[in-house]
């Protein structure tokens, strides 16, 4: 690598992504691997605040941005709880790491990909919009619709990041459809049934008995057995939309991508469906339930891929010429 010069160093501060991308460009595999990296901690996330949540630990940091009002982490007093509350909070800071990693190698890839690196850099601002909501959560004392809106906003993240880490195995050709506009259309249907299924998830933690404190928690003012009912027959319209799609796609001799994620989706539901219903007739036991929202992560990221596999976009062939850092810098605007 050449010596850094004093109009380098100012051009790394002034925008160091370009000045990265000018020097260094990643393979197709470390793109993709940078990819997967904030997807799966997108979902260790949903896992980990599971934990908080089942262990009772959700005011094991009372306060927020600190931990109290006198130390910014936990400390021995507080017990297991504030481990396991700090903990959470310093995987975020992981998280963020993982999806600033993403944003570097899409910005480093040539030729560059604008779209790739905006997915990027939309991670980015959900999480840290989601971290201001997790400290409202803690402020106004687990309140459960703050909590559920803390779900979904990471549900949002994982489609994002589902998104990134399908087009980095795609390349920047025109989307060409697999198959015809009436499967497109029934997997929307799908793709909305399972956003909603997530929804009505959320009502049913809000308004079941793992309130995430051993302290009076608001429960949302629902009855728990018909919102769990509600949410049952929306798993199982779920399951049986995935189901016919699977048929409608071997009616029409559809490729074998959209088949393959079909089959992945419909067998992550029934696993999720058995978790399901062993948790209700078990007393919700904490380890089930916790399995259940991974498990719910899963089937989101499985129904996403679904629609992605609906159209191909082949890699275009690009020459692309060597630059200096300056005439890279000048001609690839990228976020600051």
């Amino acid at each position: 690598m050449p010596n850094v010069t004093r109009a380098d160093a100012v051009a790394a501060v002034r925008n160091p992504l370009a000045f990265i991308a000018a020097r260094w460009t990643p393979t197709p595999r470390t793109v993709r691997r940078a990819a997967l990296a904030a997807l799966v901690m997108s979902v260790l996330i949903v896992v980990t605040g599971g934990a908080v949540r089942l262990t009772g630990s959700g005011l094991g940091c009372p306060t927020w941005p600190k931990c109290t009002d006198d130390s910014l982490t936990a400390t021995s007093e507080m017990g297991l709880h504030g481990a396991i509350e700090f903990g959470n909070r310093m995987l975020t800071y992981v998280l963020c790491a993982a999806v600033g990693w993403a944003i570097i190698a899409a910005r480093a890839t040539k030729p560059y990909r604008r779209d790739v690196t905006r997915l990027g850099w939309a991670q980015f601002w959900i999480v840290m919009s989601n971290a201001v909501l997790g400290g409202i959560v803690v402020l106004v004392g687990l309140n459960p619709y703050t909590v559920a809106a803390h779900f979904v906003a990471t549900s949002a993240l994982i489609a994002v990041a589902t998104v990134m880490w399908q087009r980095t195995r795609e390349g920047d050709d025109a989307p060409r459809p697999l198959v015809g506009k009436a499967v497109q259309q029934l997997v929307w249907v799908l793709v909305a049934a399972s956003a909603l299924l997530i929804l009505v998830g959320t009502v049913v933690t809000g308004a079941g008995p793992h309130a995430g404190d051993s302290s009076e928690v608001e429960r949302m003012p629902v009855d728990w057995e018909n919102v769990t009912k509600l949410h049952a027959v929306l798993a199982w319209i779920v399951v049986t939309l995935a189901f016919a799609l699977w048929f409608v796609l071997k009616a029409v001799d559809a490729p074998k991508g959209p088949l393959n994620r079909t089959r992945d989706l419909f067998l992550i539901l029934l696993g999720q469906g058995v978790i399901g219903y062993v948790q209700y007739f078990t007393d919700l036991p904490e380890l089930l339930v916790g399995l259940h929202m991974f498990g719910s992560a899963l089937v989101w990221i499985a129904t996403l891929r679904v629609l992605l596999a609906l159209r191909e976009r082949p890699h275009v062939e690009i020459e692309v010429p060597v630059q200096s850092y300056d005439a890279t810098s000048a001609s690839i605007a990228g976020p600051r």
